[in-house]
């Protein structure tokens, strides 16, 4: 192939995915940081709670959906855990949070943040079509690359030159964190 035919294929794949770039690359840096800030939610209420709660064995999925009831949370239930001493219950709109210990806790009620939580979803899809256009994207990203290592014609600013270094060294460093997270 010539190299008009790869500049031809990076520029117009590149066109093609920009709105999936950002958005994936938007929502990826939302998703980092979720433990401090739920990007995909915001809450509109938080109400304190004070329970007696059975001993932790006692505590299971039956046990989470009647609370939620007990509490007045007309919602669908999703999931329950017991973690650290604390009971975290979730809906699909709320969120309750329980010191097992002194059965001290709140009621976190939110909505879905527009745009921001159905770009993170992607992240997190397993529809069989989603699967195959990503599939289909990770190829398109690899050939973006590629393309991209051939575009500078020969001196110090060509991949054999200098773009070949800047590709091993963005190999290696998340190869690093791989290796020390490990």
């Amino acid at each position: 192939m010539k190299k008009k035919t790869f500049r031809n294929l990076h520029r117009d794949l590149g066109y093609f995915y920009i709105g999936l770039i950002i958005s994936f690359a938007a929502s990826g840096l939302m998703m980092n940081h979720r433990d401090s800030w739920h990007p995909e939610k915001y809450t509109t209420e938080t109400k304190s709670i004070t329970i007696q709660l059975p001993e932790e064995d006692k505590i299971n999925e039956k046990f989470a959906e009647d609370l939620g009831k007990q509490l007045g949370i007309d919602d669908k239930f999703r999931r329950h855990n017991v973690k650290k001493g604390t009971l975290k219950i979730s809906y699909e709109k709320h969120d309750v949070e329980i010191d097992i210990a002194t059965g001290k806790g709140e009621i976190v009620t939110f909505l879905k943040t527009p745009i921001i939580s159905q770009t993170m979803k992607l992240h997190k899809s397993t529809s069989n079509f989603w699967i195959y256009y990503s599939d289909i994207f990770a190829l398109s990203l690899i050939a973006i690359a590629l393309t991209g290592t051939i575009m500078v014609k020969g001196g110090k600013f060509s991949f054999k030159e200098r773009g070949w270094k800047l590709a091993l060294a963005g190999i290696i460093f998340p190869l690093i964190f791989l290796f020390l997270l490990a």
